[in-house]
């Protein structure tokens, strides 16, 4: 099953603390970046990767990407991430299946992502989430409420829609002014079923110092079973 995929690279990523584009950082000599594309460039289902970039990193984006065999597309993101998406669906060819994932989830393997594809094909949308292990506690008006974990979901990228399905809720989102958590929720909003894939707890976004240890540790622990990163 053919698809495209949005990745999204044009955050500023300020909780990193690492004074530049959190996806340059080097894990095993190699951006976090790079590490994403390599999971797509691999897989013989995509067929486009939309590179939704930082628009004063065009040039430096363009420099490193001549090698991919897979198709890239590039375009400056928007002011939030929903403006990025938006900007990237516009970039799409097949207007079929489309993938929406972040650039800073370099761990997402190939098994999940035909998972998420087929459950995208029959339903129209899906996600991949992990099933909430902690207690969760909500201050809904100040009063502290402990949720049904039972019913509680992680969610993650990628998020897999319908072309025709993805591009209305975000064209009435616009008109509407809404601006939603992720693109599943757009769904959500506007009526239509956003079916589940469980991920995995390897498929993290690196967004704190702390997390950059953790990549490291899966990298060496892929490593060591001879897996690659897919």
């Amino acid at each position: 099953m053919d698809y495209e995929v949005i990745v999204l690279a044009a955050g500023k990523g300020k909780r990193m603390k690492a004074g530049m584009n959190k996806l340059w950082i080097p894990l095993q000599g190699k951006p976090i970046l790079h590490h994403t594309l390599e999971v797509f460039e691999r897989d013989d289902w995509c067929q486009r990767i939309i590179l939704v970039h930082h628009p004063e990193e065009k040039d430096l984006i363009s420099a490193q990407i001549h090698n991919y065999k897979t198709p890239i597309s590039l375009i400056s993101g928007g002011g939030e991430r929903q403006d990025s998406v938006r900007a990237g669906l516009g970039k799409a060819l097949l207007k079929n299946l489309i993938l929406i994932h972040d650039g800073a989830r370099p761990f997402v393997t190939h098994d999940k992502i035909h998972l998420l594809v087929k459950k995208a094909e029959e339903v129209g949308a899906a996600l991949l989430a992990t099933q909430v292990t902690d207690t969760i506690k909500s201050t809904k008006e100040k009063q502290l409420h402990t949720l049904d974990r039972s019913y509680l979901w992680a969610a993650q990228t990628p998020q897999a829609f319908h072309y025709s399905l993805i591009e209305k809720v975000h064209q009435r989102a616009v008109e509407a002014g809404f601006l939603g958590t992720d693109d599943a929720s757009l769904a959500e909003k506007y009526g239509y079923k956003v079916a589940i894939v469980e991920g995995e707890k390897s498929n993290i976004k690196l967004t704190s110092p702390e997390d950059l240890e953790m990549a490291e540790w899966i990298l060496n622990k892929r490593e060591k079973m001879g897996r690659s990163n897919i």
